[in-house]
């Protein structure tokens, strides 16, 4: 499993293992892909695998432009306004899928819907267009676990699981996409993330609903638990016990800690949730009892912030 900084022939080489059938991680605005031909029901059972991923939870189709959006998927006035409004960019979409799109029921969990989104990010924008291929990527990761930001991450979860990882730098966003389904006349928000609630409303004109907990899944990052460290985590945390690493944000972050990162000393969200992921891996691996996190504003982005805590917290 070669770690290949993201040049034009390492992409070349991406790019004819994805057509080979082969899986691949790659780097996107918001967290590492990893990625299969999403017309090929074999290459898409290879990330299932890789990942130990449930069946029953769809990926999102990574595709170049609009245009692309559009052969396998309808778009309705509403999807088309969210569509220009944020692509390429951290927003997917949930559409009614296109009967002859030609993309493997298993990448789609059997619904008559599929997730797409285009992604801002020079080396997958490059491979997409490499390789020609609509391409389906969750997060390069164990399912449930911390997703990754960098291609160190992607290689100490997956190891030698996909053919190469492409090596672009740390992840700008650090938060996986936001999720919207848009199949009926209200559309429904599936996922919090890198796009903050109220960007997509102003795009609308009106407020969005988040979808029931008990919803059948339509997209990742439905599942009660996910984006979990080994280590367990305390939620709104005051003061910290000497066993435990601490998860700090904002100026005046209790003392006394096994070791402490900050997320945001500025008590800048953005940062904050740039950093979230990757903080969360140092802390798991730092001997401490539990991680304790301290409380995150929930507005804007720290909304998303705040709902992958509370999944990676869930009681085992």
């Amino acid at each position: 499993m070669p770690v290949l900084p993201a040049s034009e022939e390492a992409i070349s080489q991406a790019a004819r293992a994805l057509l080979r059938g082969e899986i691949v991680a790659f780097p996107t605005e918001t967290v590492y892909g990893l990625g299969a031909n999403a017309r090929d029901a074999n290459a898409v059972t290879k990330v299932f695998a890789a990942k130990d991923r449930p069946r029953f939870n769809p990926l999102i189709v990574h595709v170049p432009d609009i245009a692309a959006a559009e052969t396998y998927a309808a778009f309705d006035e509403t999807a088309r306004k969210l569509a220009k409004a944020f692509w390429p960019g951290p927003l997917s979409l949930v559409l009614p899928k296109r009967p002859a799109s030609g993309i493997a029921d298993l990448v789609t969990a059997g619904l008559d819907t599929i997730a797409l989104r285009v992604p801002n990010h020079a080396t997958a924008q490059a491979l997409l267009k490499a390789s020609q291929l609509p391409v389906a990527a969750p997060s390069a990761n164990r399912s449930g676990r911390i997703s990754p930001t960098t291609a160190e991450h992607v290689a100490a979860e997956l190891g030698d699981l996909p053919a190469m990882i492409l090596d672009g730098g740390p992840c700008a966003r650090g938060l996986e996409s936001t999720v919207v389904r848009v199949t009926g006349e209200t559309p429904v928000l599936l996922r919090l993330g890198a796009v903050a609630r109220h960007e997509v409303e102003a795009v609308l004109g009106h407020p969005i609903a988040l979808a029931d907990e008990d919803a059948p899944i339509a997209s990742p990052g439905q599942l009660e638990r996910h984006y979990a460290p080994n280590t367990p985590l305390r939620l709104d945390a005051t003061e910290v016990e000497p066993d435990e690493a601490l998860l700090a944000f904002g100026p005046s972050a209790p003392q006394g800690a096994l070791t402490t990162i900050n997320l945001s000393a500025a008590a800048d969200l953005a940062e904050a949730a740039t950093k979230l992921f990757a903080s969360l891996r140092v802390l798991d691996k730092s001997g401490a009892s539990r991680i304790a996190v301290m409380s995150i504003p929930d507005r804007g982005i720290g909304e998303a912030i705040n709902d992958r805590l509370r999944r990676a917290a869930k009681a085992r």
